[in-house]
């Protein structure tokens, strides 16, 4: 399992970053896109275990729409956010959909799981566009998920070797606090070795930015282990032989994403 997870690792590394470098914006959105429907498909399936009636398959047209708006808007002139109108949109159809429905029973959970949908995974993840979008945005993108996928690699390998105390097992028996301090290091250092991606930016910030990735990474990870344990579930899915499915793969990236956006906003600014 060991090695089908590194064999697929490498080869997932591989694709993202000839997408990032080498290949126009509308192939990256498209990319993110596809993430974001998978992604979905996989929590709304975990809800529908629970016995919860979700708008599964409008969750998912909808979400993947986001990235392709963030895309359309950022290469217009004059562009402004509308991902946010596009998201009060959805809610408001999915209201309507209710309202064709006829059932009450389960209306409150079927619209706000469809719309916690939208928002974690969908409108989270859609901020990889707008970060393509910025200066140097093949660096910024590369650099995100170094870090944040050395934090996750760090962890695994520190909790592994060195593991002892439960971090949180009632979320996650596996995590350590072993694991947890080692992931934080090894993005620190990720960070730190990336600074030819981000060369305008002081060490004092490159040391910031693997701190914080780090641990919102994990918090990130903590998260899905959270909602997959409440559904009863493993693996969010059993797409990619090594990791479970493409929820377990992102789940790192949903938080660190938007936050690392407004980041780099406010510091290019």
């Amino acid at each position: 399992m060991l090695k089908k997870r590194i064999i697929n690792s490498l080869l997932i590394l591989s694709l993202a970053f000839l997408i990032i470098f080498l290949f126009p914006n509308w192939l990256f959105a498209l990319l993110a896109s596809s993430f974001i429907g998978l992604g979905l498909y996989e929590f709304f399936r975990m809800v529908e275990k629970k016995g919860v009636f979700v708008y599964k398959y409008f969750g998912i047209a909808i979400g993947m729409a986001v990235p392709i708006v963030v895309y359309l808007e950022r290469g217009s002139t004059g562009y402004v956010d509308i991902d946010p109108f596009f998201i009060v949109i959805g809610c408001l159809l999915a209201f309507i959909l209710q309202f064709i429905r006829r059932d009450n029973s389960q209306a409150l959970g079927s619209i706000a799981v469809t719309m916690f949908g939208l928002l974690y995974i969908s409108w989270f993840f859609s901020f990889f566009v707008k970060l393509k979008f910025l200066p140097g945005g093949e660096r910024l993108v590369a650099y995100l998920i170094v870090v944040t996928k050395s934090s996750d690699v760090g962890a695994f390998f520190f909790g592994r070797s060195f593991g002892r105390h439960a971090l949180i097992p009632r979320i996650s028996p596996s995590k350590t606090v072993e694991g947890t301090a080692g992931g934080l290091a090894s993005s620190v250092f990720a960070s730190l070795a990336c600074k030819s991606f981000l060369p305008h930016f002081p060490y004092s910030h490159l040391i910031v930015l693997g701190a914080m990735l780090g641990v919102l990474g994990q918090f990130g990870d903590l998260a899905e282990s959270l909602l997959k344990r409440d559904c009863g579930v493993k693996d969010s899915g059993r797409d990619i032989s090594g990791f479970g499915g493409i929820l377990d793969i992102i789940d790192s990236l949903i938080f660190t994403t938007p936050i690392f956006y407004f980041y780099v906003l406010v510091l290019l600014k």
